[in-house]
């Protein structure tokens, strides 16, 4: 099946590269479906090790395809996650670093990228990309989540016309208030906490709202398989799920620990990804769009910053990259400090974890936002008055050194930093330097780029 498959996408390049579009060869090319969460700790998920999380769905998928237990996204934050996926560059090379961002003009995405090769692209659900021009999607929809009416009626179409397809359902689960789903499912007294939470009634409660709505998420997640299986899309449809960056408790989203930018990547694609496989290669969210080209039977262009992941799904390659880079962008997010900018490097075993301001307090919608601010963070802070372990959890989240070393084999939860032990020295300056040259590789000044965020910022009433 693998030479079939091989064979099909040598054809399509062929006929792209003449100037013609994919005719005869489009009944061959996958359809793409990827479903993206939104602030999903990729650890309170079931096929990741939760065990209280409630997940059928997307356990299901992992068991009928490949799971990824080292894959990576650019920045703990949604804008610029999701530029970074459908753009395949960098975040400081498309000028969407901050949140609420936009790309540069004359960006191109992957619409710009799957359209000349003969697929219709579109989204429905969360977009928070911009502007329109580099992401001429078609949008099924307005709301924030997939609109499953919209997406069978262009499951029709495309049934109809043959043409191939790349869809994108982006979820907005379980991203705050979690509201959506049922609480009840989960016993606040019986739940296990990660360790790096203050342990009180008001967490627990709130652990549970999110646990629900992660299986909301889960539930959209088997609406979206079943209609790809009614349409008969299931047998050449690569399906993908990522779960973005972590939830916005202490230690995960706008942070670069292992918490926050490590992330679920599931992929399915029958009879060419082996169903119940895992890879702990590393990999990058930026190598999502060269895998969905390559899979089309397109050329990557060189300018892009990822790599296909294909040949690792179809168990032709073992390895795809060294390092995985990530930044954190503070000025600009709701309540945050006027900068924290943070950048980070992983590798095989150690993440290192530059503060650039560490004098500075890091700030958010969480612990910045007064009297009315919120009720589970409160309870921390009401903890730390008397309990040790509460205290130096609230303080570690507003101040950092400047630089952090974790051994993300040992330590996933990056707890004990080994930063200034001499027997790591070799180890930090290493990854350092590897940091160092990315960041001039993607012209990122650090500080000064940080405080450019506004300029980057539509909306931003500067």
């Amino acid at each position: 099946m693998l030479s079939i498959f091989f064979g099909c996408l040598l054809l399509v390049v062929q006929t792209v590269s003449a100037g013609n579009p994919p005719s005869e060869a489009a009944g061959q090319q996958p359809n793409i479906v990827f479903i993206l969460a939104d602030d999903c700790t990729h650890w309170d998920i079931g096929c990741y090790g939760s065990v209280d999380s409630k997940t059928p769905n997307i356990d299901k998928l992992a068991s009928e395809g490949m799971l990824f237990t080292r894959c990576y996204e650019a920045a703990p934050m949604c804008s610029p996650t999701r530029h970074n996926i459908f753009t395949g560059l960098y975040p400081v090379k498309t000028g969407a670093y901050p949140n609420h961002t936009n790309a540069n003009q004359g960006t191109e995405s992957i619409v710009q990228y799957l359209t000349p090769l003969g697929y219709r692209v579109a989204l429905s659900g969360k977009r928070h990309i911009g502007p329109e021009a580099v992401f001429p999607f078609e949008y099924l929809g307005t709301k924030n989540n997939p609109e499953f009416n919209l997406v069978e009626g262009f499951l029709k179409e495309v049934k109809d016309s043959k043409e191939p397809f790349a869809l994108m359902l982006t979820s907005n689960e379980p991203h705050t208030p979690w509201s959506k789903g049922d609480a009840s499912q989960f016993d606040p007294d019986k739940i296990t906490l990660p360790p790096h939470y203050v342990d009180t009634k008001e967490t627990r409660e709130a652990y549970c709202r999110y646990l629900a709505e992660i299986n909301f998420l889960d539930g959209q997640v088997e609406q979206a398989l079943a209609l790809i299986d009614k349409y008969g899309f299931t047998e050449n449809t690569m399906v993908v799920f990522a779960s973005e960056q972590g939830n916005s408790f202490p230690f995960a989203k706008w942070t670069c620990y292992e918490a926050g930018v490590k992330s679920a990547l599931i992929a399915k694609m029958p009879q060419k990804i082996q169903p119940g496989t895992t890879s702990d290669v590393i990999v990058e969210y930026t190598d999502l769009l060269p895998t969905f080209i390559d899979a089309a039977g397109g050329k990557i262009p060189e300018k892009l910053d990822g790599k296909s992941m294909l040949p690792l799904m179809l168990g032709k390659a073992e390895k795809v990259k060294d390092y995985a880079y990530s930044l954190q962008t503070t000025r600009g997010i709701h309540n945050g400090s006027e900068h924290y900018p943070i950048r980070a490097i992983v590798n095989d075993r150690y993440r290192y974890i530059w503060n650039i301001t560490p004098d500075v307090e890091f700030k958010n919608i969480v612990n910045n936002i007064g009297e009315k601010g919120t009720l589970w963070y409160k309870s921390w802070e009401e903890k730390a008055e008397t309990d040790k372990n509460a205290e130096a959890l609230v303080k570690k989240y507003r101040s950092r050194p400047e630089e952090e070393l974790y051994d993300i084999i040992e330590d996933k939860w990056c707890e004990k930093n080994l930063a200034e032990l001499p027997e790591f020295e070799s180890i930090k300056k290493q990854l350092r330097n590897e940091l160092m040259k990315w960041m001039e590789e993607c012209g990122d000044e650090g500080l000064k780029t940080e405080m450019e965020a506004f300029e980057h910022m539509p909306n931003k009433n500067k």
